[in-house]
């Protein structure tokens, strides 16, 4: 496998708006790297097959979609209870919808992992190392909730997103609004 990180970053990050724009099927190792706008040939020298491909997209979202670490540190030095809790949630909601592209194709990747085993299994994995992490973030912030509550906000961030980046059933109400709606509904 090739060792160029910052190229490895620019193929996977290649690969995410082709699966955005054109979904599953379009995403091919050609089709990477026109996008990509690098020789033919150049993304099978950084992810040898399919199912390594989309490891590293699965890979790269988790890098793309990440808090920083000043933010956890911020969030986790604010006063726990409802409030901070929703701007925690607010906070995901913004950097799912502001990269819209990679949870665009993080969706494409979902609808997949319900064909191919394959993509399920690595999707699952980072899915559910992900909630783990939330849920031990929400417990060391002090924040309410605990893990059913933090799997039910991942279930309802999922379905807000989902109608916020393609056809919005009610496109009037404020974002923030349902937030804290659902805030409010779940963490009684």
């Amino acid at each position: 496998m090739a060792r160029n990180e910052g190229r490895r970053q620019a193929i996977a990050d290649a690969g995410l708006t082709v699966l955005a724009r054109e979904g599953s099927r379009g995403l091919t190792h050609r089709s990477v790297d026109v996008a990509a706008g690098v020789p033919t040939g150049t993304t099978s020298n950084y992810f040898r097959s399919r199912d390594a491909l989309v490891a590293g997209l699965v890979e790269r979202i988790g890098e793309r979609l990440s808090p920083t670490p000043e933010e956890l540190a911020r969030r986790s030095a604010g006063e726990p209870g409802r409030a901070l809790f929703a701007d925690y949630v607010r906070d995901i909601v913004r950097r799912l919808t502001d990269d819209r592209e990679v949870t665009l194709a993080l969706f494409e990747l979902r609808l997949e992992s319900s064909r191919r085993p394959e993509v399920a299994a690595v999707l699952g994995a980072w899915q559910r190392a992900g909630l783990e992490e939330d849920v031990a973030f929400n417990t060391r912030a002090g924040l309410p909730g605990g893990r059913r509550e933090i799997a039910l906000f991942h279930y309802a961030i999922d379905g807000l997103l989902l109608d916020r980046l393609t056809t919005p059933i009610d496109p009037e109400s404020p974002t923030d609004d349902i937030i804290d709606d659902l805030v409010e509904g779940l963490l009684r």
